[in-house]
């Protein structure tokens, strides 16, 4: 067969720098876009985000953190990465409002945490003085100082709020915690109506729960108990993990007699925080309404045994020992209670009377006159110097059974 190459070559040819051409350029978009996508991220090596983007990109990582510790229950690890967040920024009002509420909930949950809501207040101060016209720092400030014990200032604090912001909820739940502070009942019920109908679609509903506490305790403060366990639990539902909650929620069926519904919310805290001491404590002064002196004890031997420098536990074992007889034990207990309360400087107008009175009293069933001279005599010179929460008196020369000493 004979092939005729005559035809095939020049349209070979033409067609090979047609697709010559074509690939070069096509080769080259390629090469060149490789080389723009290198650099721009030899670029990024050498050249990364400046140090503010870097910041605020890992500030609001942390910021977002910060509230799912608190919608966790975290408390302490809220507070943690908030004030990390508002070392960057402390005019962030979203955080000052995560830090400080943290604080007073979690002020609430154990026996040694007081003076977390003086640090919400000195925290928010701080931010307020820098800029007394922001209004969500100035609700934020507001909450604070209600938690902190200074309702008039609370008030008028919201009160300014509310006259250019009528819609801002946590502005609103102060108002109401300020009032109730000062006693104004019903107004506080119906500010804390309005927060709770606020609170609902403010800031996304941030506030919702807090306003249903306000509530309840307008409610509790009112006197409907019923209403009160209805909206603290309703709070509940929106966050369970709030243990200050669970305290509220059984005082408020302590109220009307419901010993078993408290039991309960005290076990729940106990399932959340196992070494909870406050809600031992609680469990004990229960046990001993309902006279359960073993399980009294027991709660109470628990929270001095965690809480080794608390007073009032010292007391409360001492106080349940003297009620079933243990007279012993119940003085052994009460000295601690009273000389736990002079180590600590505790002012003597708010020293517990009654860890010197019980003891006196079991020192003297026990016919131990050496502690009962010592007991009584350190109490005269406390009502000596300063108001005492009660009164004990024996003649001039001292208990009777002792007066030959």
């Amino acid at each position: 067969m004979r092939i005729v190459r005559t035809t095939t070559r020049p349209s070979f040819r033409r067609y090979r720098r047609r697709s010559g051409c074509l690939s070069f350029v096509i080769v080259l978009g390629v090469v060149l876009g490789v080389g723009l996508i290198s650099s721009s991220r030899i670029i990024r090596w050498f050249d990364p985000p400046t140090s503010d983007e870097a910041a605020r990109a890992n500030n609001e990582e942390t910021r977002r953190a910060a509230a799912r510790a608190f919608a966790a229950g975290d408390l302490a690890r809220a507070v943690e990465l908030g004030r990390a967040a508002l070392a960057v920024n402390p005019m962030d009002a979203g955080m000052l409002g995560v830090v400080a509420r943290a604080l007073i909930y979690q002020s609430y949950s154990e026996i040694d945490r007081a003076i977390d809501r003086s640090t919400a207040l000195e925290l928010v101060t701080a931010a307020a003085r820098r800029d007394p016209r922001d209004r969500d720092i100035g609700a934020v400030y507001a909450f604070a100082l209600a938690a902190a014990g200074s309702p008039v200032e609370a008030s008028e604090v919201a009160e300014r709020i509310l006259e250019t912001d009528p819609e801002n909820a946590l502005a609103r739940i102060a108002h109401g915690l300020a009032y109730g502070g000062v006693g104004s009942y019903t107004i506080a019920y119906r500010e804390s109506e309005i927060a709770v109908q606020s609170a609902r679609t403010y800031a996304g509903g941030a506030f919702h729960m807090d306003a249903l506490r306000a509530r309840a305790i307008a409610q509790s403060d009112l006197g409907d108990y019923a209403s009160a366990i209805t909206t603290i639990e309703q709070a509940i539902a929106l966050n369970g993990q709030i243990v200050s909650f669970y305290f509220e929620r059984a005082l408020y069926a302590l109220q009307i007699g419901d010993a078993d519904a408290a039991t309960v919310a005290y076990y729940e805290v106990l399932a959340m925080q196992p070494e909870n001491v406050k809600a031992r404590l609680r469990l004990c002064e229960l046990s001993s309404l309902l006279r359960e002196s073993e399980q009294a004890i027991m709660y109470c031997s628990q929270v001095v045994e965690r809480a080794p420098a608390y007073a009032d536990g010292w007391y409360q074992l001492g106080r349940e020992y003297f009620l079933s007889g243990n007279f012993e034990q119940a003085r052994d207990m009460l000295h601690r209670c009273s000389s736990l309360q002079v180590m600590q400087n505790i002012p003597i107008s708010e020293r517990r009377f009654e860890c010197w009175y019980l003891q006196g009293q079991s020192a003297e069933i026990l016919g131990d006159c050496d502690s009962l001279v010592a007991t009584y005599r350190e109490y005269q010179a406390m009502a000596a110097e300063s108001e005492v929460g009660g009164v004990w008196m024996y003649p001039p020369e001292g208990p009777p059974m002792c007066s030959g000493r």
